[in-house]
């Protein structure tokens, strides 16, 4: 694992899987209370297909995390001095060292899941520029009354399961989170707080070129947010950057986690036949 050190002293970890003459460069965006060691089937399946992929561990996560706290697992997804606005600066700065890495002839995709779903729009909007295509999954529409707020196992517990049910309809993905010593359950709101919260809320850029490529992914039973939100997502980008390859899947019955759902090889299908549709060479 390498490391870069952010505007408040500290050292993100970062790992990066490279393939010889990628057909483009995945920028892997986690969620939250989670870490990129969870993301191996995807990022071994995209290298497969011949696309390079970098991740880092944000704010209070993973390796990053364990280290920030030092040592003390009762921490970890507490984002530390910045909060919120540290954290979307980590993923910005991060994307400049892929770019710096793999130069510029090379397309470079935004990956983002749920928190790092919501992460991702932040810096698409900031650079609008900078991205050949996005990729959300698990995601929102960052607007009141778009995202559940509440119990997000309510529709899901049952007897001897655990508190995470919701992410997956496979009962392995939720013992395997629970058992990781990496993982946590807090919310975004118990992490961050209510105003850091909120500050996530935000729409699409005007200034996106219409150009760029827009895939979302969310499962049809997906807590979080779900079709509706996801569709107003969708739409927000159309109306406001006047997208014109901007597509939805929703996957029926599958929860928030489609990349660790029963249809995870579908879903993987799905993804790489999208990037491939648009970089790769005949």
């Amino acid at each position: 694992m390498a490391t870069f050190t952010d505007g408040h002293g500290v050292r993100i970890h970062y790992e990066s899987w490279r393939v010889p003459e990628p057909t483009a460069v995945i920028q892997l965006v986690h969620g939250i209370g989670e870490h990129i060691g969870r993301y191996g089937e995807l990022v071994e399946a995209l290298n497969g297909a011949g696309y390079t992929v970098w991740a880092d561990d944000h704010r209070g996560h993973g390796q990053t995390g364990f280290e920030q706290h030092g040592g003390d697992l009762t921490r970890m997804g507490r984002p530390g001095p910045g909060g919120m606005r540290a954290a979307i600066a980590g993923v910005e700065r991060f994307g400049e060292i892929i770019r710096e890495a793999e130069g510029d002839e090379v397309p470079l995709v935004i990956l983002g899941h749920s928190w790092g779903s919501f992460m991702a729009q932040h810096v698409v909007n900031r650079h609008p520029d900078r991205f050949d295509a996005v990729v959300l999954s698990g995601t929102a529409w960052l607007q009141l009354g778009y995202t559940n707020l509440g119990d997000l196992n309510k529709r899901f517990a049952r007897s001897g399961g655990t508190s995470v049910e919701w992410l997956s309809r496979d009962p392995a993905v939720a013992r395997a989170f629970e058992a990781d010593p990496y993982t946590t359950s807090r919310t975004l709101q118990q992490l961050f707080g209510w105003p850091q919260s909120f500050s996530l809320i935000t729409r699409p850029s005007k200034l996106i070129p219409s150009e760029l490529p827009l895939l979302i992914l969310v499962g049809g039973d997906d807590p979080v947010a779900g079709e509706r939100s996801a569709l107003a997502l969708l739409r927000d980008y159309v109306r406001r950057a006047h997208l014109v390859d901007a597509q939805l899947i929703v996957y029926e019955g599958a929860r928030h986690e489609i990349f660790n759902e029963t249809n995870r090889a579908e879903v993987r299908h799905d993804l790489i036949g999208w990037l491939d549709a648009r970089f790769a060479v005949d």
